[in-house]
């Protein structure tokens, strides 16, 4: 059975990568970190084990905080395109909209609430005031992989 793959880039083209299969969940932060970074209400993310992404072309750099989470941005736009979280090197954070056809990643997930902007919202169909923890992640991940996209899942 061949694996789907979906290529995506940063707004300049410099920066090409590509991810294989499902994202494990995707989600909207809400932290005021992806709000800044983002320059939006939140950030659109699909979470990807390492191994089913591959970077194909072009240079980043590290931005953000630089701390034990790294924020990779194109280097020559500046673009943010994917986070690897602090601890989880196995997993890597695409943000949604940078993949070629992100329509069909609508957030399944919303996180940080506690620092929403108040008349922001994803329509995600999970709530968390911060992040779910980490014994509920594979369930989540279960529930995401059966869910068709509705509201409610």
């Amino acid at each position: 059975m061949r694996q789907e793959r979906q290529e995506g880039h940063c707004r300049c083209g410099a920066v090409r990568f590509a991810v294989t299969g499902k994202p494990i969940l995707t989600f909207a932060c809400h932290c005021t970190g992806c709000q800044r970074m983002s320059s939006s209400a939140f950030s659109l993310s699909s979470l990807y084990p390492a191994v089913q992404f591959e970077q194909l072309s072009g240079e980043t750099d590290i931005g953000g905080l630089k701390g034990g989470t790294r924020h990779s941005f194109c280097a020559s736009c500046l673009s943010w395109l994917w986070t690897v979280p602090e601890g989880l090197d196995d997993y890597v954070n695409i943000r949604s909209p940078m993949l070629e056809d992100a329509s069909g990643r609508r957030a399944f997930l919303d996180c940080w609430l506690t620092e929403k902007l108040p008349w922001a919202s994803s329509g995600a169909c999970k709530r968390y005031d911060t992040v779910p923890e980490p014994h509920e992640f594979e369930a989540l991940a279960a529930e995401y992989a059966a869910w068709d996209g509705e509201v409610t899942p």
